[in-house]
């Protein structure tokens, strides 16, 4: 987890205490075993944090943080004994975190099920997230074993997903593939970026399927799963997803989010060795968007 120091000339120890609501000495322990960083380097407990600087934790404070279940209503796709397929609203965060822990789709999720702790009691049965403005397909593990088989699958590149996005501007090719590495941007430390600098390989591979006035509608289709990446190879090549808050032209102009959502999801289920693929339509604001394009056209 990350947390941005929005107080300067303040002991690192006891900022980040007050800010992760731990002790004192559990975070002069995670210092000592090198588990908080700043840019990749190990910090200790004298040094004081600069403004706007991100400060990385490298463990789920699991044992100090009790997380409760919520009746939030939730979309289940899918359900056997092993695994569950959610449909993810737009503006649900997928986990707790330090001075959030109610409301995301944990709290919904442990409320109605059973699920696997994994190496993380505040992100249990969590293979793989969403933004919290995007919505659409999550596959969840409800037990340990079939968690680690997802996550090496993942890993693999075996689960496919595709997404659709609207995008600002209109593409002229009918496909294109985006490969870029990603990390995150020294100057904004919130946001990712595509640079050459301690980041990651990154792919996406794109396909239109509409084009309107000035937006584009496009099918994503993901290689590699880096932190917001589908928004930042778009905003990248000129075309940003509409309405993003963060890397859009004219940011976020609704209450809806960006327009981006996890369609389709296909994969083989790791103990039934049977195929599955799941497609929902996005959301209502998405399609009546799409609508009023329509009639502009």
């Amino acid at each position: 987890m990350n947390v941005i120091i929005e107080k300067a000339d303040v002991r690192l120890d006891q900022y980040l205490a007050n800010a992760l609501e731990i002790s004192r000495s559990k975070v002069q322990k995670l210092m000592k075993d090198g588990r908080i960083t700043i840019d990749e380097v190990p910090v200790f407990a004298n040094k004081k944090g600069k403004l706007g600087e991100v400060v990385e934790v490298s463990d789920d404070l699991t044992f100090e943080i009790d997380i409760t279940g919520e009746d939030i209503p939730l979309k289940v796709i899918y359900e056997d004994d092993d695994l569950l397929i959610i449909n993810k609203a737009s503006g649900m965060v997928v986990h707790p975190a330090p001075g959030n822990y109610t409301g995301t789709l944990v709290n919904a999720l442990i409320y109605k099920f059973s699920l696997s702790k994994g190496s993380s009691n505040i992100r249990p049965g969590i293979v793989h997230r969403l933004d919290k403005d995007t919505s659409g397909l999550m596959v969840v593990a409800k037990n340990d074993n079939v968690h680690e088989k997802l996550s090496v699958m993942m890993k693999l590149k075996t689960v496919e997903r595709k997404y659709l996005a609207l995008v600002s501007g209109l593409i002229m090719h009918e496909t294109g593939t985006i490969d870029a590495p990603i990390g995150r941007d020294p100057d904004n430390r919130q946001k990712m970026k595509v640079t050459d600098q301690n980041s990651k390989n990154a792919v996406t591979h794109f396909t239109v399927l509409k084009r309107y006035k000035d937006k584009t509608l496009i099918e994503c289709k993901l290689e590699t799963g880096r932190t917001h990446q589908i928004r930042v190879h778009l905003a990248y090549i000129g075309y940003p997803v509409f309405n993003d808050p963060v890397y859009g032209r004219r940011g976020k102009t609704t209450e809806f989010g960006q327009f981006l959502h996890s369609r389709s999801i296909r994969f083989i289920h790791p103990i039934t060795k049977k195929e599955l693929f799941f497609e929902v339509d996005p959301p209502e604001e998405f399609t009546d968007y799409l609508k009023e394009l329509e009639l502009e056209a």
